[in-house]
């Protein structure tokens, strides 16, 4: 599908294609919430929502955001009133503008009228996405700092810092998809991936699959740790930890500007769901043994398969909630940038080094050389590179004192004692000293506390 087939729809069609577009997002953010509450009760073994909607509770998202537009709308004195407001808008338009270029299907006709099932396409689609996945987060981080309170602002530089780290790690780990494929364009990226490539590796010509997920797993690793990281969910909502930051950015607001705020976040987590159908799974290409039937690509059977594959990385999303414990600050920044980045980065050279030996016409021991060497090289490196246990045992570095009982004193966090004693409460003392009938079992209880 080519860049020339976009921007001739008429204006009716492009409407109708903007509802398709909301639509779809309205009723996977309200599928995803039943979804999530669903799975998670499955895994907690309880029923979960099964009131509204029938045994199943399929009407429980809706009854719950209509609970949300009836609520009172509260606004805390010192909040900037401007910015409070539109801090939600923000981030919502952000997110539904974000699946603006994802393609939902080949071309088909709509009443005559020939066109794509997708609303707009560019030479840097990919980008925009994340574009608008950067202005979200401004959203998040001007609705911290308007509420005028302590815990809202806190949330809200935690998710600067973290969209900062993170997005520097989403974009790098689809720098081998455009590589690969050779283009930014959502459409191309899910065409390049519809047959499998020829190539010639050590003299012998293989067929390398189509989907990226397989041919270029490290990178779909790398986004789907990301992604998780980008959209605030669980093991990553560090902006939002209850037990640390009461409801962190979103803590002052209430009714449908909070509605708004988790509308964002959930047709966030659609929309990098849907981008890495589309740049890891195919799109809307249908998967083995279904591509085998000719009609499977063809008509309105895509938007099935899509939608199937969305609704497949939403489980992720839910299973990680309902598995993994909320992880440290400190470890969630060091994973980013001491992990992920260098990662993609070697991951990055590496993809470059083997398709520069493959372009050049070189033979079988020189191939073996340029791919070789390099790796034994990085494993070396890693080998011999000193260990924190040797680091910790080397002279001049705190480690473990086993007799104050500073566990970790080497990663630079105050411990306190492991034999700590609890005192008497003096104001246990002063209760018992207060009395006008005192025992003589209560006055030796007084006078052992003095003395201790």
């Amino acid at each position: 599908m080519g860049l020339e087939q976009f921007g001739q729809d008429t204006w009716w069609l492009v409407l109708a294609k903007v509802l398709l577009v909301f639509v779809f997002l309205v009723v996977m953010t309200l599928f995803a919430i039943w979804y999530e509450r669903k799975v998670v009760a499955r895994m907690q073994v309880r029923p979960g929502p099964n009131r509204v909607g029938g045994r199943f509770g399929i009407l429980q998202s809706l009854a719950d955001g209509l609970k949300l537009a009836f609520k009172e709308d509260i606004m805390p004195k010192g909040a900037d009133r401007v910015v409070f407001f539109f801090a939600p808008v923000i981030s919502t338009v952000a997110a539904f503008t974000a699946f603006a270029v994802i393609p939902f299907g080949p071309m088909v006709s709509v009443f005559g009228e020939k066109t794509p099932l997708q609303l707009t396409d560019m030479p840097v689609a990919v980008l925009v996405v994340l574009a608008c996945s950067s202005m979200g987060i401004y959203g998040i981080v001007l609705g911290g700092w308007a509420s005028g309170s302590t815990y809202p602002l806190l949330g809200g530089l935690r998710s600067s810092a973290q969209m900062i780290s993170y997005e520097v790690a989403m974009g790098l780990s689809i720098v081998a998809v455009f590589m690969t494929a050779g283009t930014m364009s959502t459409s191309q990226i899910v065409d390049a991936q519809r047959h499998g490539q020829q190539t010639e590796i050590f003299g012998w010509d293989i067929t390398l699959p189509g989907w990226y997920a397989i041919l270029l797993i490290p990178s779909f690793v790398i986004y789907s740790i990301a992604a998780v990281g980008e959209t605030n969910r669980a093991p990553f909502d560090l902006p939002e930890a209850e037990s640390e930051l009461v409801g962190g950015f979103h803590t002052e607001y209430s009714s449908l500007k909070f509605a708004l705020f988790f509308l964002a976040e959930y047709i966030n987590m659609v929309t990098v769901s849907g981008l890495c159908a589309t740049l890891f799974l195919g799109g809307w290409q249908a998967p083995w043994p279904i591509s085998i039937w000719d009609g499977a690509n063809q008509g309105w059977w895509p938007v099935l398969w899509f939608s199937i594959k969305v609704i497949l990385l939403l489980f992720v999303f839910v299973w990680l909630r309902g598995t993994l414990p909320r992880l440290r600050y400190d470890q969630f920044m060091r994973f980013g940038w001491k992990v992920l980045i260098p990662a993609n980065l070697v991951w990055i050279l590496t993809l470059a080094g083997v398709r520069t030996v493959q372009d050049r016409d070189l033979s079988t021991v020189q191939r073996v050389l340029w791919i070789g060497v390099p790796v034994l090289l990085v494993l070396a490196i890693w080998m011999f590179w000193p260990s924190r246990k040797q680091a910790e045992e080397s002279p001049g570095v705190a480690g473990v004192d086993a007799k104050k009982g500073r566990v970790g004193a080497t990663k630079g966090f105050p411990v306190p004692p492991l034999d700590l004693e609890v005192p008497p409460s003096p104001r246990a003392e002063r209760v018992l000293v207060g009395r006008s009938s005192t025992s003589d079992t209560e006055r030796e209880t007084v006078s052992m506390g003095k003395e201790s």
